[in-house]
């Protein structure tokens, strides 16, 4: 299982879309054909063809774990090359119910970081025109 949860994470965020579009599929082959196609980005169909042995492992693991299990381990390993802020950020985004986002965040920070937001003040900028020297 860790070697799975190794190329879901070297996937990134499509690989999280696409777990979570296996698992909320419940079957549905149009819906993991278009998933494929969006994965396969600039090869279409045939470069998303390339995860559909992963489709038959990744629904073994799902219905074995859970989801929820999956996407800590996933987020888990991503946690080790990307920023935990922007995990977060990613995490707010996905479609997924508001339970489960808390899960996963407190998983990523058990400190308590909630507010993925930039706090920092807007800058001012004054624009001053010149009368030209003639």
């Amino acid at each position: 299982m860790d070697e799975l949860v190794k190329k879901i994470a070297g996937l990134g965020l499509p690989g999280i879309l696409f777990v979570i579009a296996t698992a909320t599929s419940g079957g549905s082959v149009s819906a993991v054909v278009a998933m494929l196609s969006a994965l396969g980005g600039p090869l279409g169909l045939l470069g998303g063809l390339g995860l559909l042995g992963l489709v038959g492992v990744l629904g073994e693991y799902i219905t074995s774990s859970g989801i929820e299990a999956i996407l800590k381990l996933v987020y888990t390993e991503r946690s080790k090359t990307d920023s935990v802020r922007f995990l977060l950020k990613e995490i707010n985004e996905l479609p997924i119910t508001d339970e489960l986002k808390v899960k996963l965040k407190e998983h990523l920070s058990p400190g308590g970081v909630t507010d993925t937001q930039e706090t920092q003040a807007p800058k001012t900028i004054e624009i001053v025109e010149e009368e030209p020297l003639i």
